[in-house]
């Protein structure tokens, strides 16, 4: 049985590929575009499951889109109705691109993939899931558990924001449903439009900010915007919002209520900025606990899968996780609209086929290596191609360099295997340093990755040291738990040092792993795995047998508004558009100072800004 999930026309289009209930292949369209959050249709992306798993695509049993157009058209049109006539210049501009393609999605679907599969008859292989049903049904089927109790947070799918189901075997039951316009996703994107930032794609830097900030707004937000009951269900006032009528998130009445305008994109980050982050991050905190913990009333489970944007603030899941309502948590890795595509194909397969699950050990999800990889001779072609200077080493010889490499300060690109699938790079696609550096935090954020110099960078640790580095016990190998650095790991702060506010205390040593330890002492935890990466881990141990320490800095392999890079030519590239010293491709290794000068290129405004 193979089945072909696909999410689309939003953002970060993807496609998957499941056979017999196995994740085979999945990637993002951006990935091959080149274009950060692409929506457009995933031809490249379904090109590369279909050919990766070597099946003829007419063998495909059903093609399934991860969501349904009509319903969301509805909830469009009923919004603007029950508004009317405020936001009449958003309907007009909105409805024309409804009416034109998106209501009419199901034969753009029917073109696209006969055109990119190459067969006839591929409606009748078609079919449309439901938004949190494909959120849930990826939180649950790829989760290491028989029974669970299942979240879904985002902005809105096509009514609803916020799902409570149960999940056994192979079945999957809404119990809750919270609906648009109240959302935690739409309210943690206002603020982030509030403070500057671009929405579906700066909410990473407000989660980062909020440890910079006090959150001194908090009352003000719950006496205001949001009401949120013991159970976790909440409500907004919709007088402070304007996404329901207008193209932007925010109106007057919000601004007046926290004494300005939004920042301006670009613009000086106050400690305003700061701690207005740091305050709806509290608040989003409270929400999704008192949900958790009211879905574990609900089902009676002690086993918990996230999935849904919201999923991925992995602040508040590690905040979630030490209240030890649950025994287990797993979030969906790909948790935002990508994922969308394997819980449409696996929601096929068990719910509506009533195939029989399988618990995988560890999880379904391959560790989320399931993109491209690239033979190493295949490497060596392609740099050979691009005119690329390298030396091709043994896997002895690599995990003695590199680790050298590391320790004299050199900040690495490292491109092996399968392509992450999800926003996290987890150490197919990233950018490498020694997690003791003093500097390497800022020099990466500046002179790598071009971006503002307050964002943290995660910890990537072997799952067996992790205990002795983070006061965290268990697993965290999607880069979605946050926890703090042990005591013993920590060095002293003055008192002087203690009483700066703001963007001062980025110069502080914190730990002895300074890197990766944010202003707060936390770190969003990478843990790593010999079963799925092997590689990745056996450098980890390397580094540790040298220096004592198995922290490596990990953060993605691209610049500010670059999708994560993909082919060894993509990796080229980045690598020779800024200051990385060296690139490791499978075991091809890449000196800057040996390439050609010819080759250099600045890269810093290549990509739009994130």
């Amino acid at each position: 049985m193979v089945i072909l999930g696909i999410s689309a026309y939003y953002h970060d289009s993807a496609a998957c590929l499941v056979r017999d209930g196995n994740i085979i292949a999945a990637a993002q369209e951006e990935r091959f575009t080149r274009v950060r959050h692409d929506a457009s249709f995933p031809a490249k992306a379904i090109e590369f499951c279909v050919n990766y798993s070597g099946i003829d695509p007419q063998s495909i049993d059903y093609v399934v889109f991860y969501d349904k157009p009509f319903l969301k058209f509805e909830r469009l049109l009923e919004t603007y109705l029950s508004y009317a006539p405020r936001g009449f210049n958003s309907f007009s501009t909105t409805m024309p691109v409804w009416v034109k393609d998106k209501l009419f999605q199901k034969t753009t679907l029917i073109d696209e993939l006969s055109r990119t599969l190459g067969v006839l008859n591929i409606e009748d292989r078609l079919l449309f899931s439901e938004h949190h049903l494909s959120h849930a049904a990826s939180a649950f089927f790829p989760s290491p558990f028989g029974s669970a109790a299942v979240l879904t947070l985002d902005g809105v799918g096509e009514w609803v924001s916020t799902s409570i189901s149960l999940g056994k075997s192979n079945s999957l039951q809404m119990i809750k449903e919270i609906q648009f316009p109240h959302s935690l996703g739409l309210l943690y994107s206002a603020f982030t439009y509030y403070t500057g930032f671009k929405v579906n794609s700066g909410e990473y830097k407000m989660m980062g900010l909020a440890p910079y900030g006090r959150h001194i707004y908090s009352k003000l937000i719950k006496d205001n915007l949001i009401e949120i009951k013991q159970d976790g269900s909440f409500r907004l006032d919709m007088e402070y919002f304007d996404y329901c009528t207008e193209l932007r998130m925010t109106n007057q009445k919000f601004h007046d209520l926290f004494g300005g305008n939004p920042r301006a994109p670009e613009s000086f980050v106050t400690q305003k900025e700061m701690d207005i982050a740091a305050s709806i991050q509290v608040v989003i905190e409270e929400a999704v606990t008192k949900l958790a913990v009211g879905a574990s009333k609900l089902t009676g489970e002690k086993n918990l899968c996230l999935a849904g944007g919201v999923a991925l603030n992995c602040v508040a899941n590690g905040k979630l996780a030490a209240t030890n309502a649950f025994d287990n948590i797993w979030v969906q890795p790909a948790a935002g609209d990508a994922g969308g595509a394997i819980g449409a194909a696996l929601s096929v397969y068990y719910l509506m086929l009533s195939k029989p699950r399988y618990i995988e050990i560890g999880d379904g999800m391959s560790g989320s290596y399931l993109g491209p990889d690239y033979s190493q001779l295949e490497i060596e072609i392609r740099l050979s191609a691009l005119g690329a200077v390298y030396k091709t080493v043994t896997n002895e010889e690599l995990m003695t360099l590199v680790p050298d490499m590391l320790i004299n300060g050199a900040v690495i690109g490292w491109h092996q295997g399968r392509m992450e699938f999800g926003p996290r790079s987890l150490g197919a696609r990233s950018i490498i340093a020694d997690a003791r550096s003093e500097i390497a935090q800022k020099n990466i954020n500046l002179k790598i990755k071009f971006r503002e110099s307050f964002r943290p960078f995660a910890p990537c640790i072997p799952i067996e040291d992790v205990s002795d580095w983070f006061d965290w016990t268990g697993d965290s190998p999607y880069m979605l738990m946050v926890a703090n650095v042990k005591a013993e790991k920590r060095l002293p702060v003055t008192q002087k040092e203690s009483n700066l506010f703001g963007i001062d205390k980025l110069n502080i040593a914190r730990s002895i792993i300074p890197a990766v330890t944010h202003v707060d002492y936390s770190a969003r935890i990478q843990t790593v795995h010999k079963e799925t990466n092997p590689k990745f881990h056996a450098l980890l141990n390397a580094f540790k047998e040298k220096t004592g320490c198995p922290v490596l800095v990990n953060t993605s392999f691209n610049v500010r508004g670059e999708p994560i890079v993909s082919t060894p030519e993509d990796a080229y590239r980045c690598f020779m558009g800024t200051q990385l010293d060296y690139l490791v491709i499978g075991n091809s290794i890449l000196m800057k100072s040996d390439q050609p000068s010819e080759n250099l290129k600045n890269y810093q405004n290549k990509y739009s800004l994130d």
